[in-house]
Formats: C-alpha cells, structure tokens, sequence
C-alpha cells in the first residue's frame, strides 16, 4: 500500500487525507498542535459558517484574480456540494436570511468529530505535535526528530495569522518555491478614536453599505476600542489595505434628496443630535460616528451622510488577521495543485495565494482545494 503523507490538519488537509484514504492509499496526518482543525474550531464559535447560497458566478466573484484557477475545483465542490458534504456526515443545515448557510447545530465540533470517525474507519492516521522543521520531511515530535519518506505529499500548513492555533507561515522559511508575500485579510483596522467614542466600544453598525474602491457592500461591523471590525469591515478589507478610503452610506435605502428633504424640516430649539434621532432615526453609535468624522458639519449634510468618509491607522497586525493573503504562487503549481518544481507534491487551502472574504467563501475554497490536492495526489500514485 502506497503511503501520503498530509501536514496540517485543518479542513483542506483533512479533506485531503479523506480523499486519498477513500482512494485506498494509508495516509499519515502531521499537526503541529496538540489537536487537529483549531482554527475550524473557532470558527465553529460564531455558528460555522460552511457556505453561501447564491448565484455561483457571484459566488466566484469575491475570488478575483485568483477565480480562473480555483475555478473547476468550486465548480466540482462548491455551496450545495459542501452542504451535501456535511447533511453527509450527519449534519442537519439551514441557510439564514443573507444566504450564509450554517449548521443547524450552531457548533464545529458535532461535525469534526464526525469526520474524524469517518477518517479513522478509513486507517488515516493523524499525529499531532509533529512541527514539520524541513528536509525530506523532518519532524520535530515528543519521540525527538522523525523523518518520512512518502510516496506523495499534500501541504495544507494554512497562512500566517492566529499562530496559537497552528498557521504561523514558518513553512515559508524553508519550502523552496515562488510565494508572495503575506498580507493580512479580513482583518480589523485600527482607529484613533477620540475620547467620546468610549461609551460605544462593543456597539454594532448595522443597516449601512461600506464603500472602498470599487466594492459596495451592505453589511454590519463593530465599534471596538481598537478600531473597527466585523463581516462588512472585512469584505471590504483587501481594498482599504491597498489604500483605498473608506465610506460608509449611514441610508442605503435613500437616496441624496430624500434624506435632503427630511433634514430641511424645522430644527427649532432641538440639539442637532435630537434633531439626527427624531428626523432620520440615526441612531447613537451612528450620531456618534458622524459627528467623529465629519465634524465640523456641513450645512449640506445629506452628501456626507451617504458617503461619510472613515479616517484610520491601518490594518491591525497579521497575527490578528482571521486570514491571509499571499503564499504560494498560483503559477508554481500545476492544474492538479502540484508543484512543478517537485513532482509528488501537493499543496492547498490558505497556503496559496488566494483570498476571500469571510462568510462562508473561506471555507468552501479550503475544502475544495484540500479535495482536489487529494484527489489528484491519488491519481499520481495511481489509485
């Protein structure tokens, strides 16, 4: 029986190491960590969101550039094959108003566990606390050093944020092909906020459309003392990291002259924040926004109120990131994810260089890829 070897042991490595298992190769699962698929696992803390239901070309869109490549991998295993994947695996799953699909469950772990008795009744093998160090292989384990001679090998090592929970993008440091920088992405943005904005630390957004570059779209953010953050922050994140500003439409559902026509009504003896709350129901973390950015007001306050431009300090640090971009060249591997430059070598997931925001893409795409990489490794050992 041929042997595959698999390092990291989040969704696209074990979706790796199901595949080549199912194709009857005995297939060796290397983690760093003590337990497998932390970072799925924090995930699964907010409701796991595993996919989204929409049109499948808008569901390609968010990947860009990277899109004709990952292509026919999300076409084979895209939203209504992953949900298949976990209704599969015992899994009961329903889709919320926005389209973001979740199990019904609200947790990660019903579903991981599942799919860890799956691998186990297929041999696969998983060994944590062996750090993949280089070589042909090498591990550092609490047996000391240990090497592996595979027949094949997927690498599914993850990107360069959350290191506590297993992707610390050391593999760069050694594998010895064409990668792209690391980048943070979907991560918050720091803001120096003045000190009135202390009282709204911890308050959603919600009911707005962020703005950068060419991207609008509608969605719900935190105020945090650090900064900004949250899902409608994040979509927007790749732009505003390559510079792009920041506004916020505080009326989606209206447009310049209506909301120019309700503030033209008699202010009388009203302050201008009783004036905001009883004339357009601008709420006080929104009031509280306006007045920090656009201050002092405009006699025309209607343009700002749809295009109120954010001021920040820049992305908060990569480790902070709930993902990267960056990583392994797309152009050094092949149609089936190996890498030209060494032939038997898979790799897949947050490794490449490939983003997307959060909300369901993040997920798909590591499983895809992880299923493809195994896939084809196991038609590189001929099963």
């Amino acid at each position: 029986m041929k042997t595959a070897l698999v390092i990291g042991a989040g969704p696209a490595g074990l979706m790796a190491a199901d595949e080549m298992s199912a194709a009857g190769l005995r297939v060796v699962v290397a983690e760093a960590k003590p337990s497998v698929a932390r970072k799925f696992l924090m995930a699964g803390k907010s409701g796991l969101n595993l996919t989204k239901d929409e049109p499948f070309e808008r569901f390609m869109s968010v990947f860009e550039e990277a899109g004709p490549v990952l292509r026919p991998m999300l076409e084979a295993f895209g939203p209504k094959e992953t949900v298949a994947w976990a209704e599969g695996l015992g899994q009961e799953m329903f889709t919320g108003s926005t389209g973001r699909v979740f199990p019904k469950m609200m947790k990660a772990s019903p579903l991981l566990r599942a799919w860890l008795a799956r691998l186990a009744g297929q041999g696969v093998e998983i060994r944590t606390r062996w750090r993949w160090v280089g070589g042909a292989y090498r591990f550092e384990t609490p047996e000391g050093v240990q090497e592996i001679a595979p027949d094949v090998t997927v690498l599914a090592c993850g990107g360069a944020s959350w290191a506590r929970l297993g992707s610390d993008g050391a593999w760069a440091g050694f594998l010895d092909v064409p990668t792209a920088p690391f980048q943070p992405a979907n991560m918050g943005f720091v803001v120096d906020w003045s000190l009135h904005m202390a009282k709204h630390f911890g308050a959603p957004v919600k009911g707005v459309a962020l703005m950068a570059g060419d991207q609008r779209v509608r969605g719900e953010f935190v105020v945090s003392e650090q900064g900004l953050e949250g899902g409608g922050i994040y979509a927007v994140s790749r732009r505003m990291r390559e510079g792009e500003t920041l506004f916020l439409d505080l009326f989606p559902d209206l447009d310049e002259e209506a909301l120019r026509q309700r503030l033209n009504r008699p202010r009388g003896k009203a302050s201008m924040a009783n004036f905001l709350r009883k004339t357009l129901k601008l709420d006080p973390v929104k009031q509280a926004l306006l007045m920090e950015f656009a201050r002092p007001l405009p006699t025309d306050l209607a343009p700002v109120l749809k295009a109120l431009p954010i001021r920040h300090a820049g992305p908060r640090p990569m480790d902070q990131a709930i993902s990267t971009a960056g990583g392994i060249r797309l152009e050094a591997l092949d149609k089936g994810l190996m890498l030209t430059a060494k032939p038997g070598v898979f790799a897949a997931g947050e490794m490449l260089d490939w983003e997307a925001p959060t909300g369901g893409y993040l997920l798909t795409a590591c499983l895809a890829t992880g299923r493809w990489a195994g896939q084809n490794a196991a038609h590189f050992c001929g099963v």
